[in-house]
């Protein structure tokens, strides 16, 4: 997170709601040596409290959660792209990279086997709404050898939340006009989803 106070004052509510937008996350856990990492979907609750998601079974954080709870964050990543300081339309200014990020910090409950076919069935409803007018893919399509064979691969897990931290980095710290500037030229230039980074500039989410 950012250590500048003026880009980590979003309202949690709207913080969780980009979360449960986003739907897709890098889930950390610390070991003795480097951290691990998995990138999953998962789904959010309303009040950004509990997460439901999967993970390969041989995946290395499936493996050393099996029983107790593990401490993991879950790292969840928006639109971000670089600025130029000429775009401000003010001297004396440097560049910097503006970013939206969500960590959502908790303990991973592994769950029964039971609970899969559910979890899978709810990540599927929630993400095949997204595609405007196509009908939805259901797990009834498959076959029943695959479907053994598909449950047979990942496991279920419960992400607890426990803390919630953000940072909406959107030149909140310039000018009202000033940030209204480099807005404009930000979705000309070099990032990634830079219209939606873009909007955020225009209209950052009001402080908590």
């Amino acid at each position: 997170m950012h250590p500048n106070p003026n880009f980590r004052k979003t309202n949690p509510a709207a913080a969780i709601a980009f979360a449960r937008a986003r739907s897709f996350g890098i889930l950390t856990a610390s070991t003795e040596g480097a951290p691990l990492l998995a990138h999953i979907p998962f789904l959010l609750d309303e009040g950004g409290t509990e997460a439901q998601l999967h993970l390969a079974r041989s995946n290395p954080i499936a493996r050393i959660c099996t029983e107790a709870p593990l401490p993991v964050t879950l790292a969840v990543s928006g639109p971000d792209g670089y600025v130029s300081p000429d775009w401000y339309g003010i001297d004396d200014q440097v560049p910097t990279w503006n970013y939206v990020a969500v960590h959502l910090t908790g303990l991973l409950h592994p769950l029964p086997a039971d609970a899969l076919p559910r979890m899978l069935a709810a990540q599927s409803a929630a993400f095949e709404d997204y595609i405007p007018g196509k009908a939805p893919w259901t797990m009834d399509k498959m076959t029943a050898e695959t479907t053994d064979r598909f449950m047979r691969m990942i496991l279920p897990f419960r992400l607890q939340v426990t803390d919630l931290h953000s940072t909406f980095k959107l030149n909140q710290n310039k000018p009202d006009a000033v940030r209204q500037r480099a807005a404009r030229h930000v979705q000309d230039g070099f990032g990634m989803e830079l219209e939606q980074l873009s909007d955020l500039m225009r209209a950052p989410p009001q402080d908590g």
